[in-house]
């Protein structure tokens, strides 16, 4: 069953903005921090950045002064703000939240992923 779904992805000339969002289905509830992974080919999996249920963000080295992490508590939804986009930054993202579905346990849950292409 898909639990958390992503949008946005797409190509981006380098230096330009870029946004993508992940929501929560309906089933999800109690969500508590939320954020993003990247992962470029033939490279580790990255964290880029996190936010907690009260909106404090935390962000890599890598993506620091240029990405903003949001989110809405009331529609369980989150979004990326991407800006001054470079090469370095293509990869496919990955959202996830710490959360239950249902009357299920609290874990990670994670979408699909989307991918994102800065060019020149």
């Amino acid at each position: 069953q898909v639990y958390v779904v992503e949008s946005g992805g797409g190509l981006v000339r380098a230096g330009g903005s870029h946004r993508l969002s992940c929501a929560a289905s309906g089933v999800m509830h109690s969500i508590n921090d939320m954020g993003w992974y990247r992962q470029a080919l033939g490279k580790q999996r990255e964290l880029v950045a996190t936010v907690t249920r009260d909106n404090i963000p935390n962000y890599a080295d890598s993506v620091k002064d240029r990405f903003i992490i949001s989110r809405d508590n009331a529609k369980n939804t989150m979004w990326l703000e991407m800006r001054s986009l470079k090469a370095a930054d293509t990869a496919v993202y990955y959202c996830f939240m710490n959360a239950i579905a249902g009357f299920g346990p609290r874990r990670d849950y994670w979408g699909q992923g989307t991918q994102v292409t800065v060019s020149s």
